[in-house]
């Protein structure tokens, strides 16, 4: 599916090129091609408009609200956005390398403007996670072009990221399931957490969020597991339940102690 059916916005930079553009009702972020990098729903700005953003969040089922979130790879700003408006207590930094992502979000994707709890970072997140620690969560959408971004799949960085996290912090990965190196990826991260991982399959075909623990979930038995999920699911209007059956079905035979 090609989503150039109006295009209003183009921006080159040396690292790939910015396109924005809108179709429905929705208004979508390109990086290099036409694959969706990032949507918006026009009449609903602060809302997860892509299934996969919403999965992301899915580890809220496993542990505490966080203090503070790092999210690497800003896209549109719909998880930061998202964040920033449903959870007020919530400190957030986005590190993102392209700097026309950045103007992007901020001019065409309602972004706000730094303050107290956002702090937007034009830099290498593989650098900025050596130097960066103490983060109760880390949220990372590694991608350019359409393909993973190769510093930010690695075993050192999947390292560092368990390390910079808190004792009961978590780290949330989009991947593509049909990625030929996805299970590369996924023993990495299982490596970096000493197999304390979950594999959340989001809605659209393809993304597989993987979730590493610094320590156990408190949340570890599928009964409280779908308690939560409708507390959640009232409070931030996400499929909660529905990930709870994503979460069993993908896991169940790999991390018996949650069943």
């Amino acid at each position: 599916m090609r989503f150039f059916k109006r295009r209003i916005h183009k921006a080159v930079s040396d690292l790939d090129t910015v396109e924005i553009s809108e179709q429905d009702g929705v208004r979508f972020l390109h990086l290099g091609n036409d694959t969706v990098q990032s949507a918006m729903r026009l009449s609903d700005p602060n809302g997860l408009e892509l299934s996969y953003t919403r999965a992301m969040l899915g580890f809220l089922l496993l542990v505490a609200p966080p203090e503070n979130v790092l999210l690497l790879g800003l896209g549109g700003g719909s998880l930061a956005k998202f964040l920033y408006q449903r959870l007020p207590e919530t400190k957030l930094v986005a590190v993102e390398i392209n700097s026309q992502v950045i103007t992007a979000a901020r001019g065409f994707f309602q972004l706000p403007p730094d303050d107290e709890r956002l702090h937007v970072v034009h830099g290498d997140a593989s650098s900025y996670i050596v130097e960066h620690l103490g983060w109760d969560a880390i949220l990372l959408d590694g991608f350019d072009s359409g393909c993973q971004v190769e510093s930010l799949a690695t075993q050192d960085f999947y390292d560092h990221c368990a390390m910079a996290l808190t004792r009961q912090g978590v780290l949330s990965v989009n991947l593509w399931g049909s990625d030929p190196s996805f299970e590369v990826y996924l023993k990495r991260i299982e490596t970096a957490f000493d197999g304390r991982i979950l594999c959340l399959p989001a809605e659209r075909r393809g993304n597989v969020i993987v979730f590493g623990f610094a320590s156990k979930p408190r949340h570890a038995e599928w009964e409280m597991l779908r308690n939560r999920a409708a507390r959640l699911e009232a409070q931030l209007g996400l499929e909660f339940p529905d990930f709870v059956d994503g979460l069993r079905i993908m896991n169940e035979h790999d991390h018996k102690g949650l069943a």
